[in-house]
């Protein structure tokens, strides 16, 4: 076995037994006196376990103050007291909802497996969780893990990608290399911001849009946190790029206890107005993925402008009453 498992098997050792030899140390661990010396100094004085030689009961004891209501558990190099390591198996409880068939769980999975050993009761533990906390994903897609751990490995290698990719709108299927540059998790579901070699520009990617994916050897293309900051970051959703226009929204009183806490977007302007509503302003590019947030709140919202923003809304409403009325 490696150190890093010796360790701890030397603390399971001593948790189990309460009190074990060197001898029994030697043997269980399979090495040789001076190894066993250099382990137990490092995780006593590096790691700062309270591992202690008793004469007395002829062997190591872990020495814990009888008041401590809060043990504290050790990974090597890293320290996690019991609060945190049920906070941290309830995390990864929501991100094993967030990441289905993603590319962190295998890695995360056993880390978690230690965490719960290290409370001692591990089972029970994991089912309190599931068992407490819910999650109701909406929309979510499902994404083929094999494309999005290709595509997590190129982002993280830094590596290009050659993808298949079918645009739903179009219901177009076209090839393209691409520099993946950012994963963003959007909605339930996953995007990947990348340099479109085909279209020589940036672009916006649904990872369960991709039908087929291979790594290339070829490094990707840089660019900057600045220019995807720019390019990506003031518009409203996931359709970016071009010239930023600004909606105004007007909702009713009714409405306002819950639009006022909302967040749509990161530099969106809300104010409370004297009669109880709520005006809203909030930067997009293209109206597509807007219209369907302000739609589903019906009459109680209304588009003061852009006049173009409004007529598009308008649009839809007549579309709706022709359909159902």
């Amino acid at each position: 076995m490696d150190r890093t498992e010796r360790f701890y098997k030397i603390k399971e050792l001593l948790r189990q037994r309460h009190v074990v030899s060197f001898a029994s140390l030697m043997a269980e661990l399979e090495v040789s006196r001076s190894t066993l010396k250099r382990d137990m100094a490092y995780l006593s004085t590096r790691l700062n376990n309270p591992i202690q030689w008793s004469r007395e009961a002829g062997g190591y004891r872990l020495f814990e103050s009888a008041g401590a209501a809060d043990k504290s558990h050790e990974l090597p190099g890293l320290w996690f007291s019991s609060t945190e390591i049920h906070a941290l198996l309830t995390m990864q409880h929501l991100l094993a909802h967030v990441d289905r068939g993603g590319v962190l769980m295998p890695h995360i999975e056993p880390l978690m497996q230690r965490l719960g050993a290290l409370l001692g009761h591990a089972d029970d533990d994991a089912a309190q969780v599931r068992r407490r906390v819910h999650i109701i994903g909406l929309a979510q897609r499902a994404v083929q893990p094999k494309h999005f751990q290709r595509v997590g490995t190129a982002l993280v290698q830094r590596k290009r990608l050659q993808i298949s990719y079918l645009a739903r709108g179009k219901g177009e299927l076209t090839q393209r290399d691409v520099s993946p540059l950012r994963l963003v998790h959007y909605r339930e579901n996953w995007y990947l911001d990348a340099w479109c070699h085909l279209r020589k520009g940036l672009r916006n990617f649904a990872v369960d849009s991709i039908q087929d994916a291979h790594l290339l050897d070829t490094p990707a293309v840089e660019v900057s946190d600045a220019r995807l900051d720019a390019i990506f970051g003031p518009s409203y959703g996931i359709f970016s790029g071009g010239r930023v226009k600004w909606a105004r929204l007007r909702f009713s009183p009714e409405r306002t206890p819950w639009i006022k806490d909302e967040r749509w977007h990161p530099k969106q302007q809300g104010q409370l107005q004297p009669d109880g509503s709520y005006l809203l302003r909030i930067p997009y590019t293209d109206h597509r993925e807007l219209i369907m947030d302000i739609l589903k709140h019906g009459a109680h919202c209304e588009v003061l402008g852009p006049a173009s923003l409004r007529r598009v809304v308008a649009d839809e409403v007549k579309k709706l009453g022709e359909k159902y009325f």
